[in-house]
């Protein structure tokens, strides 16, 4: 029964989506435009496109598993303050995103937003960032195309890893229909990866990230161990800030 019941309910166990009215206004600091992109299954999602005048360059950010654009929006806020844009979008079923879950549709969500950014951007300026659950979408990203460097704050293995180390008991290889195996897409990444990840995370383990770290491309990688940091504390430390600042200077 608990085998049946971890099946049908994963979807509720992996995604915490909070929806939003179609009328919702967003408040922020900073200069944004709504975005809604319609996917070829007839998926329509919304985004935030933060602009400044004359960015350093552009950020598409994945964000974690739960809440909207609400949340998220201030999130990426200090990005916007370093003077780059950025696009982040709500996942189907987050916000005021619609659409049917599924691995698949994740990766081509991604893919979509990727190619709206290079209608205005040169390539070599987009920084994917990716959050959590959000890091095997950029990942994914950044195996299949050029971007100037890959951003991952607490990534995992995979979500099978992740499963298995929190119910190691069940056969979840068997009863996930989420595996998100970013093991299989970090080594064909050709750009730069910054990995950040707390030793006391309690979402994501710390162990899971440094099994990613060690099939990363070794030249490529830099892994910035936050010690005691969490899931999600990790801005507050100076070690975090330090390399932020190398990297958007």
């Amino acid at each position: 029964m608990i085998l049946t019941l971890l099946y049908v309910f994963q979807e509720r166990l992996l995604f915490l989506p909070t929806a939003l009215e179609q009328d919702f206004e967003y408040q922020f600091t900073y200069n944004f435009e709504e975005l809604f992109l319609k996917t070829n299954d007839g998926a329509i999602l919304n985004a935030i496109h933060f602009k400044v005048e004359n960015p350093k360059g552009v950020i598409l950010y994945f964000h974690g598993n739960a809440d909207n654009l609400s949340r998220w929006g201030a999130i990426v806020e200090p990005f916007v303050e370093r003077r780059y844009d950025v696009l982040i979008m709500d996942y189907r079923a987050y916000g005021k995103s619609i659409g049917k879950l599924s691995e698949a549709s994740f990766y081509n969500d991604a893919k979509l937003f990727y190619n709206y950014l290079k209608q205005g951007y040169n390539e070599q300026v987009i920084t994917l960032y990716g959050r959590s659950l959000g890091t095997a979408m950029a990942t994914y990203l950044a195996s299949k195309n050029k971007p100037k460097q890959l951003i991952l704050e607490t990534p995992y293995y995979s979500m099978t890893d992740v499963a298995q180390l929190k119910f190691p008991i069940f056969p979840v290889k068997q009863l996930l229909n989420y595996k998100f195996p970013s093991f299989e897409f970090i080594p064909n990444v050709n750009c730069p990866i910054t990995i950040f990840h707390g030793t006391q995370d309690e979402v994501v383990p710390f162990s899971s990230a440094k099994k990613l770290v060690t099939i990363s491309p070794k030249l490529q990688t830099t892994f910035i161990v936050i010690e005691e940091g969490n899931h999600n504390n990790l801005m507050e430390y100076r070690a975090y800030q330090s390399e932020i600042d190398n990297l958007f200077p």
